[in-house]
């Protein structure tokens, strides 16, 4: 028996251990037929046509997904006498003690004094040294809103109160629509040509595949919060006898001179995938490890490997940057009060973290970090927790955020107040078009290219004054 025979036969069985049976191109069939769409989509593609902005240095957008609703009228809190005894009047059982607020001393005071989650302190002392800032009852709008026009149901966001239609609008930004493209994507459209290395995506997921980062020419190139990060089949490149044999099975898949263009385009996505994740690897071993101590935990165990991928850009040879993490369990129908403070306290140790790694490596001006969420959650108990509503609080961090401010206009809060669409909902007063733009404008586009990320935008700022959406970004 010849050894080519041998070896053949070794991954016939090889594959047969794994489940996949008989012929390759049976197997790469299958697989083909999960993934026709995506090498479709990749070839309509190719033909799209992007501005190329200029940059000036690094710059990365990191995005923290609060996701399920993050209860932020208990994140920043009314602390006055009379604004505090509104809160608990209508909050009831879900208010927190006044006296646990942690103070804040905003340097854009609107005559109201603020607190933050007692389970916040790191994020006090961010506020308080100007390196974080609050944009206060933002939310997803086709236009500015009235009461009356919720009412009558008057150009309102699809699928209002609705979780997966509302992270959807808040990725796309175009909430009158269902859209399969996010904004993030379509804002490494823009860029993407800055930087010298294509080979991997400038868009970096924690959390595998989101519509944040989907575009027309870019999709994330996910990676984990474990090792070196790349996504491959397990110990793909441990030399062993055993693991060398998984490969070259895997590989026969993908190398066979298939007939079906479809089957052709899986092999080269499969071959560039193993070549990215080596070359990712690498970079990051090259690169070596931050300093800085991270507490453990998902969400801290994910933006460090955020910074390590920082840390290692100049291997990578990119200039711009964004990174996607999901951090759930923020849908917190029950025993809210406990359970929100276990986020808070994991939200403040890892944003405390990240920023700690940025002055470590020099790049606190450069990154800037941004929560967003489905929406805010009800103001009225539902007897051991809140449930959906709209407008909330977002967080902005990061050396190049006009800090220390609280953004936007934060609502009265009691029963029939002036925003309160029913039910403890709160009407939102600034769009993520503004927030996201603000963000946009930093990351380098022009203003005449926001219309083309955020189609809405001229309901409520015009790109053409060349002023800032908000404001609380140094550009």
């Amino acid at each position: 028996m010849s050894k080519h025979h041998h070896k053949q036969s070794s991954r016939r069985k090889f594959l047969s251990r794994l489940g996949l049976g008989c012929a390759h191109v049976g197997a790469v069939s299958l697989l083909s037929g999960m993934t026709n769409m995506t090498v479709l989509n990749a070839a309509a593609k190719s033909n799209f046509s992007f501005v190329n902005n200029e940059p000036t240095g690094y710059k990365a957008l990191v995005c923290i997904l609060l996701a399920g609703g993050n209860d932020s009228f208990n994140m920043l809190t009314p602390r006055g006498n009379d604004e505090y005894n509104e809160y608990a009047s209508v909050r009831t059982n879900l208010a927190l003690e006044q006296n646990s607020l942690l103070p804040i001393n905003p340097l854009n005071p609107d005559g109201k004094q603020y607190g933050l989650h007692p389970n916040l302190p790191k994020t006090q002392a961010l506020f308080e040294n100007e390196n974080l800032a609050f944009v206060a009852n933002v939310g997803a709008l086709v236009r500015p809103t009235t009461l009356n026009d919720v009412k009558i149901g008057n150009k309102l966001p699809l699928g209002l109160y609705s979780h997966s239609d509302q992270q959807l609008h808040w990725q796309t930004s175009v909430p009158n629509d269902r859209s399969s493209l996010g904004w993030g994507g379509k804002l490494a459209d823009i860029v993407r040509a800055n930087n010298n290395n294509q080979d991997i995506s400038m868009n970096i997921s924690l959390d595998g595949v989101n519509l944040f980062q989907k575009g027309r020419t870019l999709s994330p190139y996910a990676i984990t919060r474990k090792n070196n990060g790349s996504v491959l089949i397990k110990n793909f490149s441990d030399n062993s006898f055993y693991e060398t044999l998984k490969r070259e099975a895997v590989e026969d898949l993908v190398t066979n001179n298939y007939a079906n263009v479809l089957e052709k385009a899986l092999a080269k996505s499969f071959n560039k995938a193993t070549g990215n994740s080596v070359t990712f690897d690498a970079a990051l071993a090259a690169a070596g490890d931050v300093t800085t101590t991270f507490s453990g935990g998902s969400l801290s165990d994910k933006l460090k490997m955020v910074a390590r991928t920082i840390k290692a850009r100049d291997i990578f040879d990119v200039k711009r940057q964004t990174f996607f993490i999901n951090a759930g369990g923020y849908d917190t129908h029950d025993e809210i009060l406990d359970n929100h403070a276990n986020l808070m306290r994991t939200l403040d140790d890892g944003l405390h973290s990240f920023n700690e790694a940025m002055i470590e490596l020099g790049l606190e001006d450069q990154v800037t970090t941004f929560t967003m969420s489905d929406f805010g959650r009800k103001l009225i108990s539902n007897g051991d927790g809140s449930d959906h509503a709209w407008g909330g609080h977002s967080l902005i961090m990061g050396g190049a955020v006009k800090g220390k401010r609280i953004y936007g206009a934060y609502p009265e809060l009691y029963p029939g107040a002036p925003l309160d669409v029913g039910a403890g909902r709160i009407l939102p007063t600034t769009s993520c078009d503004e927030y996201f733009s603000e963000l946009a404008l930093w990351f380098g586009v022009n203003h005449s290219q926001l219309v083309d990320i955020y189609p809405n935008i001229k309901n409520f700022y015009q790109p053409i004054s060349n002023t800032q959406p908000i404001g609380f970004m140094a550009l």
